[in-house]
């Protein structure tokens, strides 16, 4: 096991946890226990993780006398608004759980993000703890307190940063992941090379057969450098008014991808995938990178097995998806954009018509 720390920036969060990162760490309590205020917690889970791993974290917890009560929810992105996380509200309530209470979220990036919007909301906040179950939620949604639900016209719209007090990522769970959700993940792993660690991305380019057979020291090692690449980018940028917007590379077209084709269709690293690469080529036509550069990430997202073509849904409507996303500042479009493999940039003043060529270059008939 290895543990990273996250150390935020304390004028803007008194905050600093730790992410542990290994295989068959779920059932150690004893990384838990330090973080709970009381002896009882409220567990978030679905339907989905919780025959796989709820008895083990429920049972480790127990031999130390802690009290768990169990919140299951249905599992699916489509889940993940009002209606839902007023489940979590009501099981909350109506087992009078109180400030001091800890909800652990024990799930992939849906529940991670529903359980910690809860944590945010309920009483003013109460102490969150963090155990991702899928590549995606370990590698990234679990790290950094962004918390939220979707709104129909929009992903991840309505939210909080809210930090957990720490986070356990056991790479063992995703023994039992779909390989299509595992193959999502990787794309999330993928965009830390290229926005700041052109090494770890030749690494991936060697390593992605072993990566896709889940070795067991390939995944815990692309797992680890993932989130240290995270931490640091979340130490520096909290509440993403600089540097932690280049962690979006891809997310506003595949935000758009995931609306349009009506959220859980797509999952989520599939979306950014194919949204990575529109920002590659867009960035090509931006006379940023040229083919070589391009025609490298192509290749890593079908190493992975991931798409790199969006549905052809009219440009238009592709547009009037971004035109809403989170990162619009004052009217205008940001995009993510790469100046080489390794290093990204936020660009505002890109012309419409190559907008529009690079959608419908990179779209395919569905």
């Amino acid at each position: 096991m290895q543990t990273i720390t996250v150390g935020i920036s304390p004028e803007l969060s008194e905050c600093s946890y730790p992410i542990h990162v290994g295989s068959g760490i779920l059932s150690k309590s004893s990384l838990i226990l330090p973080h709970l205020l009381q002896k009882r917690v409220a567990i978030v889970t679905n339907t989905t993780v919780a025959p796989l791993y709820m008895d083990e974290l429920q049972v480790a917890l127990e031999s130390h006398g802690i009290v768990s009560v169990p919140i299951i929810l249905p599992d699916g992105e489509e889940y993940k608004n009002w209606q839902t996380l007023n489940q979590i509200f009501d099981i909350l309530l109506t087992n009078q759980c109180e400030r001091s209470t800890t909800i652990v979220a024990l799930g992939g990036g849906v529940i991670g993000d529903l359980a910690g919007f809860a944590a945010a909301t309920y009483m003013r906040g109460v102490p969150l703890i963090q155990i991702p179950t899928t590549l995606l939620s370990q590698v990234d949604s679990s790290i950094g307190g962004k918390t939220g639900i979707n709104h129909p016209l929009g992903k991840n719209m309505i939210g909080a940063f809210y930090q957990p007090r720490m986070m356990l990522a056991d790479s063992a769970t995703l023994n039992t992941l779909p390989e299509r959700e595992f193959n999502s993940g990787i794309a999330e792993i993928i965009k830390y090379g290229l926005i700041r660690d052109p090494a770890f991305f030749d690494w991936l380019e060697q390593n992605m057969t072993k990566l896709l057979a889940r070795n067991h020291d390939v995944l815990d090692e692309a797992i680890r450098r993932s989130c240290k690449n995270k931490v640091e980018v979340v130490a520096a940028d909290e509440r993403e008014r600089g540097v932690r917007a280049l962690l979006n590379l891809g997310h506003t077209f595949g935000h758009a991808i995931e609306n349009a084709m009506g959220y859980g269709v797509w999952l989520h690293g599939e979306a950014v995938a194919a949204g990575t690469l529109l920002a590659a080529k867009l960035s090509k036509r931006m006379n940023l990178i040229g083919d070589v550069e391009v025609e490298r990430i192509r290749k890593i997202y079908l190493q992975a097995r991931l798409p790199v073509v969006i549905p052809n849904l009219d440009s238009e409507k592709y547009l009037r998806l971004m035109e809403r996303d989170k990162k619009v500042e004052d009217g205008k479009m940001r995009f993510v954009l790469l100046k080489r493999i390794g290093e990204a940039t936020v660009c505002s003043d890109v012309p419409i018509s190559i907008l529009t060529e690079t959608l419908v270059e990179c779209t395919v008939n569905v």
